[in-house]
């Protein structure tokens, strides 16, 4: 079940011994995992308090590896206090404007924005990737693959064949796998609610990145793929396909990038459909349902592509209509 917003019995001991006695706890936000972040408020000043309970989170690596994006150029929370065996953090606050809800009340901005977007990703794959990151590849990819014909398939009703929806899969993300471009950092969860407008400054360092604890080394595709074809907000067509020409124009990627493209935002949004499933039948989390529509437009755009032709084929077999877009009604 999701967790209540309140925050932990030991936060205003933490706070205490970091400065901020007496300080407000205000709820923020809870997320997809057992993470869960506060507003504190003292005076003229505030922080975000990051919740990160052990044993089901580790808060080194969001510390490690926002400290290693810093480092080049890009904007991470400042850590201002840690308590990494309680799982809290004392975060630089980067206030409110989001890039969804600017770019709810201001869509004129679109291009402009993930314009920047974009720039952050070729700015930061012209690093190489964090040390110590683990892969995300070809194995990883068909794992997470799993998720689809694990939960959601069981929850809409559908018999699939899953030694075939392997095999299809691996066709079409083992050229992918091959293709010699990257590793790079993947963030993994880069989208218009994981990024913040910071106010000041300039550049890609106008972004303010969250929710980058996951980040693998793999393919440069994969990022992009992941702000374009967002799950909780639309972008516009025109927009993804002039960031995708953006991106090879900065990078000097050739055409195989672009087959990455698609066939990697493919295999993420049909992770998504599993991964939204079962925050909703497994953690009580129903509202996720509510993202499964487009994440089926998403996916059926991308399997027009005519290299994703076996994956295509495998779901024209196996997932008739009525599993697809808002099955919840039978299901739920």
């Amino acid at each position: 079940m999701a967790a209540p917003m309140k925050p932990p019995a030991h936060a205003p001991e933490f706070l205490a011994a970091s400065g901020w006695e007496g300080a407000e706890i205000l709820p923020l936000a809870g997320d997809a995992s057992f993470r869960r972040y506060f507003r504190v408020v003292r005076g003229e000043r505030s922080a975000v308090l990051m919740d990160a309970p052990p044993p089901h989170e580790d808060p080194r690596p969001f510390v490690a590896i926002a400290e290693w994006l810093a480092g080049r150029g890009l904007t991470a929370p400042e850590i201002l206090a840690r308590d990494l065996d309680k799982g809290l953090l004392l975060l630089g606050d980067f206030g409110d404007a989001r890039l969804r809800e600017t770019l709810d009340g201001d869509p004129r901005r679109e291009r402009e924005l993930y314009e920047l977007a974009t720039d952050v990703l070729v700015h930061l794959h012209e690093h190489r990737p964090m040390p110590g990151l683990p892969p995300h590849g070809l194995e990883q990819w068909l794992e997470e693959l799993k998720l689809f014909t694990d939960w959601y398939c069981p929850a809409v009703g559908a018999d699939v064949d899953g030694d075939a929806y392997q095999d299809a899969w691996r066709q079409v993300l083992g050229p992918v796998a091959n293709d010699g471009l990257g590793p790079v950092t993947v963030l993994r969860d880069y989208h218009a609610e994981n990024i913040m407008l910071v106010e000041g400054r300039s550049g890609v360092a106008h972004f303010g990145l969250l929710d980058f604890q996951d980040a693998l080394a793999g393919h440069p595709a994969y990022d992009l793929a992941s702000v374009l074809e967002d799950a909780r907000r639309d972008v516009a067509p025109a927009i993804e396909r002039a960031m995708i020409d953006r991106y090879i124009a900065a990078t000097g990627q050739s055409e195989a990038f672009e087959r990455a493209y698609w066939a990697l935002a493919a295999q993420r949004n049909t992770r998504i459909l599993g991964v939204f499933t079962r925050l909703w039948k497994r953690d009580g989390k129903p509202h996720y349902r509510q993202f499964q529509p487009r994440m089926w437009g998403l996916l059926e755009r991308d399997l027009a592509q005519p290299h994703l032709a076996p994956v295509r084929a495998w779901f024209d077999s196996n997932i008739a209509p009525e599993h697809r877009r808002e099955p919840w009604k039978q299901a739920a």
